[in-house]
């Protein structure tokens, strides 16, 4: 039997290619060796996001995108966590094995209280309690399918971590209940910078959309910020952000022509831009109809969603038995 990897992602804005090569093209990957089960985190994006009319367009988004990009219902577990209702009970029961100063210190509540704290705040000035406990909802998500894995990019991997240490306490009490899971990184695709050369991020407006259209797409790529050399120069390929987004789409032999240009001054980055906006174009271009047929039919997607949420809840249930077993609880 195979062992279970997992992947969710927040519906809070479009999906960007930074989201594409760090968290979906990896996922993915796996469908082959693992049972794979993939979720839009639809409760998780009620931290930030308060607007129902745009968080319901974006789990659709989300869930046409990552049809059109290949996703197959039939090859992977594809659900939306809101259909999940043994999520919350289950998520109660892990918040009465979490120590509060694991949640002190997880990332995203202490860059609120930092950025607080920076301009003369109480550190807890608007935090929410949804993003102060964020991390077990999120270790609930990894646990409640007995998850062997999840793969993250290195910024994401305290996320585990927590899910982790969450996982021991419970064993350690009641015995092995839950199954342990381990990050699984692919070390080759870290942080894909934006067109400002920070990480690529929703947060900083400076994303690529996957399905922009034509337009739109070379607009954002001839934004990327470059330095001052001259096209007959010699450039540092590793520096600069278009080099560091085109190695991702360019085949091999062109990546290394393209890099030994830069090298001996024969390639402007005008030229280079172009060239990753005609990767794009013709990468997601093909794709960017079935995307938009997907997003027009939301009666299919939410077909798809419920099948899928009904193979995950076959999972889930013996899962939250047991933890109600273990901790004594009787329905």
């Amino acid at each position: 039997m195979k062992q279970i990897a997992l992947s969710g992602i927040k519906p809070t804005g479009t999906l960007h290619i930074g989201n594409y090569l760090g968290m979906i093209k990896p996922a993915f990957d796996l469908i082959e060796n693992f049972q794979t089960l993939y979720f839009v985190a639809d409760y998780h994006a009620l931290t930030t996001l308060k607007g129902k009319d745009t968080l319901n367009h974006n789990v659709y988004d989300v869930v046409a995108t990552l049809l059109a990009l290949g996703l197959d219902p039939q090859k992977v577990i594809f659900f939306r966590q809101s259909d999940i209702p043994e999520i919350f009970e289950f998520t109660w029961i892990l918040n009465c094995f979490t120590a509060k100063g694991l949640l002190n210190r997880a990332h995203a509540y202490k860059a609120v209280a930092d950025a607080n704290l920076s301009v003369g705040k109480q550190p807890d000035a608007d935090v929410n309690a949804g993003l102060y406990n964020y991390p077990v909802l999120m270790a609930a998500d990894i646990l409640l399918y007995g998850s062997h894995f999840v793969p993250v990019g290195q910024d994401q991997r305290q996320h585990v971590e927590i899910a982790r240490d969450i996982a021991l306490a419970v064993n350690n009490t009641c015995g092995e209940v839950l199954t342990v899971p381990e990050p699984l990184i692919q070390e080759t695709v870290m942080t894909i910078p934006g067109i400002d050369g920070r990480k690529m991020s929703k947060n900083y407006n400076n994303t690529i959309p996957i399905f922009a259209d034509a337009k739109a797409l070379r607009k954002q790529v001839m934004r990327i910020v470059t330095d001052s050399r001259r096209p007959e120069d010699p450039k540092n390929p590793d520096e600069c952000n278009v080099f560091n987004i085109f190695k991702y789409f360019a085949p091999p032999q062109t990546i290394d022509s393209r890099r030994n240009a830069y090298l001996s001054g024969e390639l402007a980055y005008s030229e280079i831009k172009q060239e990753l906006y005609e990767l794009l174009n013709e990468f997601f271009g093909s794709r960017r109809d079935t995307y938009t047929k997907l997003l027009d039919d939301k009666n299919h997607l939410d077909r798809i969603l419920n099948e899928g949420a009904d193979k995950a809840r076959a999972i889930a249930g013996p899962v939250l038995e047991s933890m109600r077993r273990a901790v004594g609880i009787r329905r």
